[in-house]
C-alpha cells in the first residue's frame, strides 16, 4: 500500500468518525439528541448536582428563541427528576463537565406537559432543538464552596475599587463606610427620623456605573416603595435607612449589594455602582401585630 492510499484510508476512517459522532440517536425515553464533544473521563452529571452551561433554543426554522451566550449568563440548574420522559432536562443527565450537545423535543409534547397552548413562532408538530455546552459539573457542597470563596475574594476586590473612587473624587473624607461594604457619602442634610424597615418611602435616584454612564433614573418622579420588603436591591434598603426625610447623598454599592456576579439587563455581572439618591418623603408602615400572650407562672 503506497502513501497516497494510507492517506486516503486514514481519510476515510476519521470522516467515518466523524459522522459517527455527530449523528442523531434516541434514547430508550424518545429524546433525539447528538453530541458534539464528549470524554469518557469526564466527570458525568448525577441527580442532585449543579450543572453549569450555556443554551442556545431554536425552533424549527432556526430562529433563535434564547441564547445564553448573548445574555451574559450561563444557566445553573439543580438537576432533578425531569417533569416527563423524554424532555430536554432529561437529557442534561447524559452529559458530563466539557461537554456539548443537542437535544430535539417535540414542540406540541413540550407544551402540552407545561400546561401552555403553543406560541406563534412555533409550528404545531415541529421540533424544538436545545444545544447545550456544559461548563462545571459541581455537587452541591463544591457549588456553595465556589460560591463563597467567589464572593470573598469579589468583596476585596470592590473595596480596593471604591476606595480608588473616593480617592480620584476627593470624597474619601465624607464617606460613611458600613459594615456590609456600602458607602454613603452625604451631599444635603435632611430633617428628622430616618426611615426604618416597614416604611413607606418616595426617593429621586439616579444609577451611574463608576465612570458616570447613566444606565436608570427615576426622572423627578419620584418612586414609592417599601422599605425592608425585598423590593429593590439591599444597598438601597441599608442607603435609605441612613437618610433623613429631604436629604440627598450618593450611595457607592459594591456588587454583593447591588446585582452580584450575573448579567442584569445592561448592568454587567460584579459591577460596583453609584446612586446619587433624594429621600423625598417616607410614612411609617402598618403596626406589626402583637406577639401571643404568655400568661404568667403561677
Amino acid at each position: 500500500m503506497n502513501l497516497k492510499t494510507v492517506g486516503y484510508a486514514v481519510g476515510i476512517t476519521i470522516l467515518a468518525a466523524a459522522c459517527n459522532q455527530y449523528k442523531t440517536q434516541v434514547t430508550e425515553h424518545g429524546l433525539k439528541y447528538q453530541i458534539f464533544e464528549h470524554k469518557d473521563d469526564a466527570r458525568k452529571a448525577k441527580l442532585g448536582d449543579i450543572m453549569s452551561f450555556h443554551l442556545v433554543i431554536k425552533n424549527s426554522t432556526d430562529s433563535t428563541l434564547r441564547d445564553t451566550y448573548k445574555e451574559g449568563n450561563p444557566m445553573k440548574m439543580v438537576l432533578q427528576a425531569p417533569q416527563y420522559k423524554g424532555g430536554f432536562d432529561d437529557g442534561l443527565t447524559l452529559l458530563a463537565a466539557g461537554d456539548s450537545a443537542k437535544f430535539l423535543v417535540n414542540a406540541d409534547t413540550l407544551f402540552a406537559k407545561v400546561g401552555q397552548p403553543l406560541p406563534p413562532m412555533i409550528k404545531k408538530g415541529s421540533e424544538i432543538s436545545f444545544t447545550v455546552k456544559v461548563l462545571s459539573v459541581l455537587t452541591s457542597e463544591e457549588f456553595q464552596k465556589q460560591q463563597t470563596e467567589a464572593a470573598t475574594k469579589q468583596k476585596a476586590t470592590d473595596a480596593k475599587i471604591i476606595d480608588a473612587f473616593l480617592a480620584k473624587n476627593n470624597l474619601t473624607a465624607k464617606a460613611r463606610k458600613t459594615a456590609s461594604g456600602l458607602v454613603y457619602v452625604p451631599e444635603s442634610e435632611g430633617a428628622g427620623a430616618s426611615p426604618v424597615a416597614g416604611d413607606k418611602v418616595q426617593v429621586n435616584y439616579t444609577g451611574m456605573f463608576l465612570d458616570g454612564k447613566e444606565f436608570d433614573s427615576s426622572k423627578g418622579k419620584p418612586l414609592e416603595l417599601q422599605v425592608g420588603a425585598a423590593m429593590v436591591i439591599p444597598g438601597w434598603e441599608e442607603g435609605i435607612m441612613l437618610m433623613k426625610k429631604g436629604e440627598k447623598g450618593l450611595l457607592i454599592i459594591p456588587s454583593s449589594l447591588a446585582y452580584g456576579p450575573e448579567t442584569y439587563g445592561p448592568i454587567p455581572g460584579n459591577s460596583v455602582l453609584q446612586f446619587k439618591l433624594e429621600l423625598v418623603d417616607f410614612s411609617k408602615g402598618p403596626k406589626q401585630p402583637a406577639g401571643p400572650q404568655i400568661p404568667p407562672a403561677k
